[in-house]
């Protein structure tokens, strides 16, 4: 048995090397029990947990979001048998030097969260003289969630900010997307969900950003996401899993994507067993809905660190 020296979670599964919950190496269990460590909130409740878990902040506020960040979706499971190998010939050429950074780089890239404890953004108290929001009409008017809600003042991972009428968000590290959702009661079940997006600084970002649709109010757990890189005009749609990023329809070109810093408006209209999917009112692709989560929520996405403005992100029934 192994046991993970940070938070103190044990694994059975000899053949693991890193926690699962935060990324340290792991070390064999000793037969004492583990030290009682004391959360500063309770977990969530949710029926289905997510595994290898990216804890998430649970809010009964109006817009108030959920935050979670990922890193991207690794190309091998088998990376850590060339880190092995690496420090093997450190070791030898250099009778350890260096290796104990090289051991801090391997285990920063093979966290199954994607960040070390604290989480971001999933800690500490939720502003409470925030006035809820009333649910989104289903009059057929569009309802738009108020993102200056969604602000925090400061955060591990990930930043968010108002510029005028601009909710601006982004990444702290390069490489690993940053993701925010809405509370449920904001479904986008049988809606058209839209959002404008721009890329403030014209960054590359090969993540891309754009529109989180029919997820689960537990960030990254199920959803869809309909992302756009504005510098190579291109597009493309992933689905979540918990630790898990999987590619429907992978980068494809489009000129219906404005270049630079303009703005681009991102839609996800739900048809029943289809999703289409338009861009500044063009559509681009469609989507069978075998993956969303039902009464699923929206949500935004930005990766590599890009800082992303959003306007207008609106559910129309």
């Amino acid at each position: 048995m192994k046991i993970c020296p940070t938070c103190r979670k044990t694994y059975p599964d000899d053949n693991l090397n890193f926690c699962l919950e935060d990324g340290t190496v792991l070390t064999l269990a000793a037969d004492d029990p583990p030290a009682t460590v004391m959360m500063s909130q309770p977990r969530p409740t949710n029926p289905t947990p997510m595994m290898g878990s990216q804890p998430t902040m649970q809010s009964s506020y109006g817009n108030q979001p959920q935050y979670s960040m990922q890193p991207p979706p690794k190309k091998s499971s088998k990376t850590w048998l060339w880190v092995v190998g690496i420090l093997g010939i450190l070791l030898l050429l250099c009778g350890g030097t260096g290796v104990v950074g090289l051991i801090f780089y391997s285990s920063q890239n093979n966290r199954a969260g994607g960040y070390p404890t604290p989480t971001p953004n999933n800690r500490g108290g939720i502003n409470s003289s925030v006035t809820p929001t009333p649910s989104p009409s289903t009059s057929g008017e569009p309802e738009t969630i108020d993102l200056s809600l969604w602000v925090k003042e400061s955060s591990v991972w990930g930043t968010t900010e108002m510029s005028g009428d601009e909710f601006r968000m982004a990444a702290k590290q390069k490489g690993y997307y940053y993701v925010l959702v809405a509370p449920e009661e904001y479904s986008t079940d049988g809606a058209a969900t839209k959002v404008t997006v721009r890329n403030v600084d014209d960054a590359n970002s090969s993540l891309g950003y754009g529109l989180i649709f029919h997820s689960s109010p537990t960030p990254l757990t199920k959803d869809y996401a309909f992302l756009i890189d504005t510098k190579k005009k291109k597009y493309r749609v992933v689905r979540h899993e918990p630790s898990k990023e999987t590619s429907m329809v992978s980068w494809t070109n489009s000129s219906a994507i404005k270049e630079g810093s303009a703005e681009n408006v991102l839609e996800a209209r739900d048809k029943g067993t289809t999703i289409e999917l338009y861009i500044n009112d063009q559509m681009v692709t469609t989507i069978k809905d075998l993956y969303g989560y039902p009464d699923g929520v929206p949500g935004l996405y930005s990766g590599d660190g890009a800082k992303i403005g959003f306007k207008k992100l609106e559910i129309r029934k």
